[in-house]
């Protein structure tokens, strides 16, 4: 469990192992445990041992796209096993190779030929349009032998008759959207003497090359000379028009058609049989396909991975450094023994810890809950090795201040059952591999939102809210009865209460308030004119006591960062001057607020002092004030005490801390004496006190690591001398001084920064009540018959209002708000947030693609 609030403790490792047996790095990417380091970072990627490997497989992986893509080209579903094979050998992975080269070649050759017959087909269905239709054109002449190849035409013009004219004509298909400009371009350039006869084809055409379904026409041009018929081809030709043999008779004409039938009944007939063909390779090869990848990527990622270890001089052992968690040893001790038996290798896998003095990679274990809260935190920056964790504490705190909030009895329910529905049906939904962006990101924090919704259904309770609207449970406290009025003097009666708008309650008064609600806010706030002014002085002080109690929660997580690193000096002059002038000032206001709730009631609460000014009146050292009176005794002379105390820890933090580690330093310095004839020379202390002095100042040094303290231990006096000349008194006064302004200057505008709580409680309240007020009310108003289908209609807007509006909208405000108050004001008192995330070679990450190869 301990685990959960600080990283796992990770140790650098040394893995030695045999060539022939390296392959069994691939149990430690099914396990998942271990991040390798580069011990090659200056070799050139094409330079390194496995390159080859690398480039088979990546090879594999282009023919394993192309037979996906022809899979889902032909809409075959492809088979999901769930399957998890294991990787192959390097010995199997010519058996892949050839498995790959040889169903490429099958389907590329099946292509090839399907799309040659395709083609053929197109052009004899084009043929056979051409013929059928010219047919019909030379029968709708009245005088087809005017336009048949050796027809006589008589020019008008001329008195003396001519030799006859030969007319010539050609046949084709083009594209039915290119026919206009078709036309005009043959109108143009032969001027006129040409004879252009369409049709179109009714059914589409496949195009061959690209499968998609064409529209076409057939012409038939008449023209008249060589000359003509040139310009008529190289039109045709800039057009993409197919032009095709016609002949002149219709019997010939016939006798052709019948053929190019015949040819294409055939043509069809080796067409099906093709594309049974094709189909019963690409089913086959849909049922295998997924794990073939498995295996490929598998493979890919493992030869990856030995290219960043080291080859001894034999040339017989490969040498890797990895990071891992000290918890998970004998786990991976484990699969390597599991790993060299499946290799056939006697020679075992050595896993060997080393010392070193970089600072290891952050790694918090999680589980499907709690990683959507560790993601909250990461997002602001990966923690530091073994600082306290965030995540944890924001499992529940995330959640509460969104909901103080958003708190809706209503909206928290129907967000409760939006993420109990991802919940409950997570399985399925993860089966199904939905890849739209948006969806995934709200499945992923499902747990968030449950817990969100949780948490709204509470404080909707409290502010007793529920869709704008307060639900009266239990009976209200208050009594509206006829009473009587000490200012008329007189008993009000039920005529007074309807001829009266509004008529204040005197609390004070006997029997007017009964007693307090039983929980949450009394429903009579509902309809009260000062409805307004009651929430805001109530959620406002609420907003004030829980960001005072959530930051001074965060700066007491300080104080286990500095335990656990051992660092005493930023004990006492750190933590403790913090929470001394978080205390004195904030947490006094904090208990104000509660003094004046318990200490005034109802008959002196007119009386009462305002907090504020008294709080204002606390810095100003100004106790003269008649309207403002003490809440008190003895007020003036403890609210002096706590700013005295609350500005002496700022030195402390400023100016003490500073000193101190110069002291440290000079002291440090003069830890080298010498004996001569036994006779200590130098002004530092002695051996023995230098010995205990070092080992306490070492551990006291503010702004040393473990690791930069372990070093420091091991090096020779000399080198510490040279060391600690890098100290640099100016940089640390700098450091220190920012650090303490931030932190007070950061008390009063983080302070300031949790009435946003108040804000946006009151902003999602006043959009609930203005959305029922201008929506619901109407659809309600009507008593009649036809009221019934108006308020379906306006309770359909007001469902979807309230949907996109008080629930996304809202709701995303208040996440974001939630988050900044997490990462500012929360996080910044003890979460540093330096450190660089543990990433493991792990195959799964490497098949969803949450990572490079």
């Amino acid at each position: 469990m301990g685990e959960l609030f600080r990283s796992e403790e990770m140790t650098l490792a040394q893995l030695f192992l045999q060539s022939e047996a390296a392959y069994c790095v691939s149990e430690l990417g099914e396990i998942g445990m271990v991040q390798f380091r580069d011990l090659n970072p200056d070799v050139n990627v094409f330079q390194r041992k496995f390159v080859n490997e690398v480039r088979r497989c990546e090879e594999m992986d282009r023919k394993l796209r192309f037979v996906e893509k022809e899979i889902k080209k032909a809409n075959i579903p492809i088979v999901d096993t769930g399957e998890n094979p294991e990787v192959p050998f390097p010995r199997d992975m010519i058996d892949l190779e050839a498995t790959f080269e040889k169903l490429e070649n099958e389907l590329k050759e099946i292509n090839t030929n399907q799309e040659a017959l395709k083609k053929n087909f197109l052009e004899l269905t084009e043929l056979k349009h051409i013929l059928r239709r010219t047919q019909q054109f030379f029968d709708e002449m009245e005088d087809p032998s005017l336009l048949e190849e050796g027809s006589t035409l008589l020019d008008p013009n001329e008195t003396i008759q001519r030799a006859p004219l030969r007319l010539g004509f050609v046949a084709g298909v083009i594209g039915r959207e290119r026919v206009p400009t078709f036309e005009r371009m043959l109108w143009r350039v032969c001027r006129g003497n040409v004879f252009l006869r369409q049709a179109d084809i009714e059914d589409p055409l496949e195009d061959p090359a690209t499968g998609d379904q064409v529209h076409k026409t057939v012409f038939i041009i008449f023209f008249q000379g060589d000359q003509l018929k040139n310009r008529v081809k190289k039109i045709c030709e800039g057009f993409r028009a197919t032009l095709y043999p016609c002949p002149e008779t219709s019997q010939e004409r016939k006798e052709m058609l019948a053929g190019v039938n015949a040819r294409i009944e055939d043509l069809q007939m080796v067409l099906n049989q093709t594309e049974d063909h094709r189909q019963r390779v690409l089913q086959a090869a849909a049922k295998t396909v997924r794990v073939w990848f498995i295996k490929v990527r598998k493979m890919k990622a493992i030869y990856h991975t030995l290219n960043l270890c080291n080859i001894d001089v034999t040339q017989k052992c490969l040498i890797a450094e990895v990071w891992c968690p000290v918890s998970d040893m004998d786990s991976i001790q484990f699969a390597l023994r599991r790993g060299t038996e499946k290799s056939g290798s006697t020679v075992p896998s050595i896993l060997n810890r080393m010392q070193s003095k970089q600072t290891p990679p952050t790694f918090n274990k999680t589980n499907k809950f709690t990683s959507g809260f560790q993601n909250i935190v990461d997002a602001y920056g990966i923690g530091s090795y073994r600082e306290i964790n965030p995540a944890p504490y924001t499992i529940i705190t995330f959640p509460f201040l969104f909901a103080v909030m958003f708190g809706d009895l209503g909206h928290g329910v129907l967000m409760t059952c939006a993420a109990l529905y991802l919940v409950l049906r997570e399985s399925r939904l993860i089966a199904q591999k939905n890849d739209n962006e948006m969806f995934s990101m709200v499945f992923a924090g499902r747990y968030i939102i449950l817990l969100m919704g949780i948490f709204s259904v509470y404080t909707g309770i409290i502010y007793n809210d529920c869709f704008s609207k307060s639900l009266n449970v239990f009976g209200s406290g208050w009594s509206v009865r006829p009473m009587f009025d000490s200012r008329q003097g007189a008993n009000w009666t039920f005529a007074t209460l309807e001829g009266n708008k509004v008529l204040q309650l005197d609390p004070a008064i006997d029997g007017v308030f009964t007693g307090p609600y039983p929980i949450g806010i009394d429903p009579i706030w509902n309809i009260a004119t000062n409805k307004l002014t009651f929430l805001n002085s109530f959620k406002m002080k609420m907003s004030v006591i829980l960001g005072v109690i959530h930051m001074l929660f965060g700066i007491s997580l300080s104080l286990f960062n500095h335990l656990y690193f051992k660092k005493p000096l930023n004990i006492y002059l750190g933590f403790i001057p913090e929470i001394v002038f978080m205390v004195s000032l904030f947490g006094y206001l904090v208990i104000l607020i509660f003094y004046k709730w318990l200490s005034y009631d109802a008959s002196i609460s007119k009386d009462a002092p305002s907090l504020l000014i008294a709080f204002i009146n606390m810095f100003l050292f100004n106790y003269n004030d008649p309207s403002n009176k003490p809440l008190y005794r003895g007020q003036m002379a403890l609210q002096c005490f706590l700013v005295v105390v609350a500005l002496a820890c700022v030195p402390c933090m400023l100016i003490v801390k500073t000193l101190v580690l110069r002291r440290q330093h000079l002291w440090r310095k003069n830890l080298g004496t010498q004996n001569f004839g036994g006779i200590r020379v130098g002004n530092g202390p002695t051996e023995d006190e230098a010995e205990i002095i070092q080992h306490d100042q070492l551990s006291q040094h503010s702004e040393e690591e473990p690791e930069s303290i372990t070093k420091r231990c091991l090096l020779s006096p000399a080198v510490k001398a040279s060391e600690e000349e890098e100290f640099n008194f100016a940089d640390v006064a700098v450091h220190q001084a920012i650090h303490t302004i931030e932190y007070c200057l950061g008390c009063i505008s983080n302070t300031a920064s949790y009435l946003r709580l108040w804000a946006l409680s009151l902003a999602h309240a006043q959009l609930a009540e203005v959305l029922w007020t201008m929506v619901m009310h109407i659809g309600l108003s009507s008593r009649s018959f036809t009221g019934f289908f108006v308020l379906s209609i306006v309770f359909f807007f007001f469902a979807v209002l309230t949907v996109a509006i008080l629930l996304i909208m809202e709701g995303l405000s208040a996440f974001l708000h939630a988050l900044r108050l997490h990462w500012v004001e929360f996080q910044n008192k003890f979460y540093t947030g330096q450190g660089f995330k543990f990433l493991p070679f792990t195959f799964e990450s490497i098949l969803d693609g949450r990572c490079e190869d």
